[in-house]
């Protein structure tokens, strides 16, 4: 299993696992099959020119896009099974975390990568609860003739979606608390990321690889705005660099959410700092009228 981190802008960063290797059919589990085989209902759905398919696959094409890139990241580590965990302890599954060392030090690729396993367990947690919760009282939609029951199977799906963070966080908090990680610093990542962070290039992040103190993407504060790193343009380039076109689709909705929320929270901060300033003016004529009021 290869283990990217891939830098979206100065804060955030995209995990993506790539496997090696996939599993015959007759080592796939009754998960794995039932997966595969939505995965397959899905594409027989979008391929339909019209009908009530067609709609539920452009509005759930729609949720899906929403759902948090960190969800899909932990999404793609497999699970901790037990044969993967013996396979692991007698090192026959072999793991390399990569990444660009010009934006992530070595010395700190590690915690990355550990940051991002735990960061929204919690959350995902809390979620799946809810989705339970949820499913019995979506249960009785199923009475309504020809349309299937989709708030249900919606519940499912995020239910298992949770369940899959959870479980890759918990595989990736495995491999590093055990060091059975092989860092990998990548010199195709590097000939992409290092001409977005030269220093005439204005409101990047610039930082020193070799420098154990220098700022790390996704620990701790780091000083001014957050700003972007990759375009669409720059992720279809490292998907092609990188030869894995599968990844384009996981870059591509993560760069579109956090140009988003980046611009979102652009927007609350100048609405914030215009409320602010009509305030100081009120405060300032209501003086001045009270000091005219006192001639």
């Amino acid at each position: 299993m290869r283990l990217f981190l891939l830098p979206i802008s100065t804060r955030r960063t995209l995990l993506y696992s790539q496997k090696l290797q996939t599993l015959p059919s007759e080592k796939q589990t009754y998960l794995d099959k039932a997966t595969i085989k939505a995965a397959t209902l899905w594409a027989g759905w979008e391929k339909k020119e019209s009908g009530w398919q067609k709609k539920v696959v452009e509005y759930g094409n729609y949720a899906l896009r929403r759902i948090p890139y960190e969800e899909w990241g932990l999404k793609s580590v497999p699970p901790l099974s037990t044969r993967r965990r013996e396979e692991e302890i007698l090192g026959k599954e072999k793991h390399h975390l990569i990444y660009p060392q010009s934006v992530i030090p070595t010395t700190k690729a590690t915690g990355v990568l550990r940051t991002l396993g735990t960061e929204r367990e919690s959350l995902h947690k809390s979620r799946l609860i809810w989705c339970f919760v949820g499913m019995p009282i979506s249960a009785p939609f199923a009475l309504i003739p020809i349309i299937p029951n989709l708030p249900f199977f919606y519940l499912v799906y995020r239910a298992w979606s949770h369940w899959r963070a959870l479980a890759g966080g918990r595989h990736i908090k495995w491999l590093a608390e055990n060091d059975f990680l092989t860092l990998a610093p990548s010199k195709v990542l590097d000939t992409i990321y290092t001409p977005l962070l030269l220093p005439d290039s204005p409101g990047q992040m610039v930082t020193d690889a070799k420098s154990e103190s220098a700022p790390s993407i996704n620990e701790g504060p780091l000083e001014g705005d957050e700003k972007m790193l990759l375009t669409q343009d720059h992720g279809r380039e490292l998907v092609r660099a990188l030869e894995i076109p599968e990844l384009e689709v996981e870059l591509e909705r993560a760069i579109w959410q956090v140009e988003d929320a980046i611009s979102q929270k652009k927007k609350q901060k100048e609405e914030e700092e215009n409320s602010k300033a009509d305030d100081s003016a009120s405060t300032t004529s209501d003086s001045s009228n009270s000091d005219s009021d006192k001639k």
